[in-house]
């Protein structure tokens, strides 16, 4: 169809009137709006569309609405943002009255309140996993979190000798505590446990020869966020040699692969995060370190979670010291329970190595992360105090008459709609992945309200409540649930059912 005689032109992009356009075709990007005898089916559409966007207010008449807030950029940013949404609802179609300009004041303090909130923020963990990576992993210990701000408020003995009045090294505040507690000669600590090994590897391998590792191929495995060890292993400037079979590897697949002036390394990877079972055989520590020993070659081992106790079955670090392991990586914020960080125990004349290498820098620990990794160690040194006061340990550690007290006691202070069942937790953070730990959830019911709909209203608020789904039920696991949220789970529940 093909309009005539129009003499006034509508541009909806730009908001604006181009007069004296005589002839154009329907499908055009913009429409005319007519002024005489032509029949135009968009007149009404647009004329109250004009209006509308005219009546928008201004920004600044908003802002006078807001005069409790301090003047600033995001304020104006906020305001802005809502009139933007505004015009674009206007342009839609899906507005069809201005509302009220206290209204619209309204709704830029609550953008300018989340523009102003922390993207990075507390959550309420209800999903029974211990160590969940997307929810970060380890919650720290009272006095680690008291120990990051002594130590970030203000200025610190970082890298300085208080008593000489010299430059020191940073490792000094956490190496006496690690080989303490793991009984190795020497230890430092990265920023994780994957440049922990790149740079394990890097510094004892003599990369730039393109110098071989052995390693097996039952542990060649992929971590989180499709990071595998062959990867790794290629940054560090190695070069990997497989030996055995998925299933099984034996002492003579290492001593076969053995090239003399080429192999650098023997390398055993704990698979933290999977299990093979059935058909199954790989060397002991011990005889590995013999085979090192033999052809005096370091054995490095990536332990992953890293036990600093013996819990639920885990090897621990100092077990494989004792068996002759040369150097062992393992993560800060897993079993261990602190801040995030790669540390590195061994020899002494191998974490020299280490600790003069070039990616060293790159890789280093930060301040608060030192301060938290101290803090937490020195709970270590009375187990009985570390199992009561980290949390990863208490959680994975709690018996099952607390669990069932917990569970007794947030369904008392919920209500009817909830109610308790078995459940089975994870200790998660790719630790332990055989082990399904017994524990109890809450399942919460509400008539004509979806599973779905009740975990987005939980999850989507200030303080987000993670739960999960299973067998069509909304749950909340126990375990992974301070007590002191219990009554902030009650409150978000009231919600919904208003």
């Amino acid at each position: 169809m093909t309009i005539h005689s129009l003499s006034i032109q509508f541009d909806f992009v730009n908001n604006t009137y181009k007069p004296d356009c005589e002839t154009v075709a329907k499908s055009a990007p913009v429409y005319y709006i007519c002024t005489s005898h032509v029949t135009n089916p968009y007149k009404k559409t647009v004329l109250t569309m004009h209006t509308l966007l005219r009546q928008i207010p201004k920004v600044d008449e908003v802002l006078a609405m807001l005069a409790d807030y301090p003047p600033s950029r995001v304020l104006t940013d906020a305001v802005r943002n809502t009139l933007d949404k505004l015009r674009e609802d206007i342009q839609k179609g899906n507005i069809t009255e201005i509302p009220p300009i206290s209204n619209l004041a309204q709704s830029a303090s609550q953008a300018y309140k989340t523009l102003q909130s922390p993207n990075l923020k507390r959550v309420i963990n209800g999903t029974g996993v211990i160590l969940h990576t997307n929810l970060g992993r380890a919650p720290l210990a009272q006095e680690a979190l008291d120990a990051i701000h002594e130590a970030s408020h203000d200025y610190s003995n970082l890298e300085y000798d208080i008593e000489n009045g010299k430059r020191s090294s940073r490792y000094v505040h956490v190496e006496n505590l690690l080989t303490q507690l793991t009984g190795a000669e020497a230890a430092m600590v990265v920023n994780n446990n994957a440049a922990a090994v790149i740079l394990a590897l890097a510094a004892v391998t003599e990369p730039q020869a393109k110098n071989h590792v052995i390693v097996s191929r039952g542990e060649l495995v992929e971590i989180g966020g499709s990071f595998r060890i062959p990867d790794v292993m290629a940054q560090s400037g190695c070069k990997l040699v497989e030996v055995g079979t998925t299933n099984k590897t034996h002492v003579k697949d290492y001593t076969r692969a053995i090239t003399p002036k080429k192999t650098r390394a023997l390398l055993r990877v704990h698979t933290s995060n999977f299990t093979v079972i059935g058909f199954v055989a790989k060397p002991s520590l011990e005889a590995l370190a013999d085979i090192a020993r033999v052809h005096d070659i370091p054995l490095i081992e990536d332990l992953g979670s890293g036990c600093i106790l013996p819990i639920c079955g885990q090897p621990t670090v100092a077990a494989s010291i004792k068996a002759g392991v040369d150097v062992v990586t393992f993560s800060g914020d897993k079993l261990l329970g602190g801040p995030q960080g790669g540390i590195i125990v061994g020899r002494a004349d191998l974490i020299g190595k280490i600790k003069s290498h070039p990616l060293t820098r790159a890789f280093r620990i930060d301040k608060l992360c030192l301060a938290a990794l101290e803090a937490t160690l020195k709970l270590y040194q009375d187990p009985i105090i570390a199992v009561q006061k980290i949390p990863t340990l208490r959680m994975l550690t709690i018996s099952p008459e607390k669990l069932l007290e917990k569970a007794c006691k947030l369904v008392e202070v919920i209500g009817s709609p909830a109610s308790m069942l078995v459940s089975q937790s994870q200790a998660g953070g790719g630790a332990m992945p055989e082990e399904n730990l017994a524990s109890y959830a809450i399942s919460i019911t509400l008539e004509g309200v979806s599973p779905q709909a009740l975990e987005h209203h939980f999850r989507v608020n200030p303080l987000p409540i993670i739960g999960r789904i299973a067998e069509g039920k909304f749950l909340l696991d126990v375990r992974t649930i301070n007590e002191a949220d219990f009554s902030t789970i009650a409150e978000r529940l009231k919600g919904i059912k208003a």
